[in-house]
Formats: C-alpha cells, sequence, structure tokens
C-alpha cells in the first residue's frame, strides 16, 4: 500500500468520525422544557406542616392555624414575577445564529472539505503524467553521437544506459529486421545510409522485473537474479524469461535526436532465428 493510498485512507477516516461527532452533539438532546410559572400558596404550606405534625403525635384532630398580620400581608401581597417572563424577546435578526443553525452549518462546512480533500486526493492519485518522466516521449539526445558511443573502435558494442527513459539504447541493422521478432515493429530508428539504428530496451527482465545488467565481455545483458540472458538486441537466449526483452517506441525528431516513447512498451515472443550471435565472450553471472 503506496503513500497516496494511506493519505486517501486517513482522509475518509477523518471525514468520518468528524461527521459523527457533529450528529452526536447537534442531536444528543430534545428541545430544553419550558419554565416553570404560579404562586406560592402560603396557607397550603401550613396546613401541610400541621399535619404532617398531628400524624407524627399521633393524633387525628384538626388545629386551627391563626396567622399573623404579617402573614395577612404577605398573603395579600402580589406574588413575585419571574425576571425569564420580563426578559425582552429578540428576533432572529437580533439573535444572529441559534445553537441548532451553527451545528447545521458546521457539519455541511466539514462536509463540503472533506469532499474536496477527496477530489483533490483522487486526482492526484489517477492524473497520468503527460508531460515529461517516465511514462512520456523523452528525447535522449543526438542520434550520431549516441552512435559513436555504443560502436567502438574495436568493433565491440557497448550500449548506454538512459536513466530517465530506464533504457539501454543498442544498435542494430535494418537488414536485420525482416525476418526477426521485430519486423513491423516501430522499435528501431535512425537506420539510413547503410549506417545502424538504435533500439531502446528496456532494462527490466521479463521474468520477475529484476534490473538487467549490460555484459560487454559476452555482448549481452544477464540477469543477476535468476539467471536470464539476452543477447545485444534484447533477445532470449537463456533462463526462466518467457520471452524477449521489453522495449520502446522509438523516432527521430525535427532536430535529428532520438526520442524514446516510454509510455509505448512493445512486447515480442523470444526469436527463433538470432539476429546476433552469442555468447561473443565470457559470461558475468
Amino acid at each position: 500500500m503506496d503513500a497516496t493510498t494511506l493519505f486517501i485512507i486517513g482522509i475518509v477516516g477523518a471525514g468520518a468520525l468528524a461527521l459523527l461527532g457533529v450528529f452526536t452533539i447537534a442531536y444528543r438532546r430534545g428541545p430544553s422544557a419550558e419554565p416553570m410559572t404560579g404562586t406560592f400558596d402560603r396557607r397550603a404550606v401550613a396546613r401541610d406542616k400541621a399535619r404532617t405534625a398531628q400524624q407524627a403525635a399521633g393524633t387525628s384532630s384538626v388545629s386551627v392555624i391563626s396567622l399573623t398580620e404579617e402573614d395577612v400581608e404577605r398573603e395579600s401581597a402580589p406574588p413575585p414575577v419571574d425576571p425569564l417572563l420580563e426578559r425582552e424577546k429578540l428576533t432572529e435578526t437580533e439573535m444572529g445564529v441559534t445553537r441548532r443553525s451553527f451545528f447545521n452549518r458546521a457539519l455541511l462546512a466539514i462536509f463540503g472539505i472533506y469532499l474536496i480533500q477527496f477530489t483533490i486526493a483522487s486526482l492526484a492519485f489517477a492524473w497520468p503524467k503527460l508531460k515529461s518522466g517516465f511514462g512520456a516521449a523523452i528525447d535522449v539526445g543526438n542520434l550520431n553521437e549516441l552512435r559513436a558511443q555504443i560502436i567502438q573502435p574495436d568493433g565491440r558494442m557497448v550500449p548506454i544506459f538512459v536513466a530517465a527513459a530506464q533504457s539501454w539504447l543498442v544498435t542494430m541493422e535494418e537488414s536485420e529486421i525482416p525476418g526477426s521478432s521485430f519486423e513491423g515493429l516501430p522499435v528501431l530508428a535512425g537506420a539510413a545510409a547503410g549506417e545502424p539504428g538504435i533500439m531502446a530496451l528496456w532494462q527490466r527482465c521479463v521474468h520477475l522485473g529484476c534490473r538487467v545488467p549490460s555484459c560487454v565481455p559476452s555482448q549481452g545483458f544477464e540477469c543477476p537474479c535468476h539467471g536470464s540472458r539476452y543477447n545485444f538486441h534484447g533477445e532470449y537466449e537463456a533462463g526462466p524469461a518467457p520471452r524477449n526483452l521489453d522495449r520502446f517506441v522509438v523516432a527521430m525528431s525535427d532536430r535529428g535526436n532520438l526520442v524514446v516513447d516510454t509510455g509505448e512498451i512493445v512486447q515480442t515472443a523470444r526469436s527463433k532465428d538470432k539476429t546476433i550471435a552469442y555468447p561473443q565472450g565470457p559470461s558475468c553471472v
């Protein structure tokens, strides 16, 4: 699981927790009860106290309760006014945002941020590399200069490794294409006027994906992981590899440079008629 997948999972989890928290806070209790209002009956309280005292004394007689002038004045006085009833009621405009409105807006804001983050992460995960880097067309340099670096004065061939394209550049005569596994495929460019063209072999072994180094003494490519071997043109020679080395589509630019399209991979079956001898010297593996 790569870092981008973990990032997306984290965003989804954080959004889910945020939504759960907002719903829990907003709906944990219903509307609050209305305040209690009414008058206070002091006579009833006095009768209740007398009845409680009689029951405690074990008698059922009813005693007459006498009220003082102070009690009469308190009884005749108007009941106290509840300050909650006298408070000034505010309009919705004056009140502003209510608690429920605040939580509803917070819920919508969190959900919107979550959707934006999820969309950005999804686009970053799925967006292809269209302009540069591996997976696009890469200009690897002037064809004549590359050819001169590969063909040595003593007749040996030394492949050029291009890290940006993950490719080994090798030369091949155009006359060797007919009847080979590469006939009719756009895998050779720059062959003209008796000069060989150049192919771009993917460095990845077709067996289990190990990086395959070149072996100059044997004039081929030999995988150090499981012993698969290929000749100088990337044709299968030995080992568990199921086919030839994969290669990229190549073409010439207007400036005479070789362009390797790393977004176009060409696979070919094991060659029956090899285009070059292998090995031409001791092996490296």
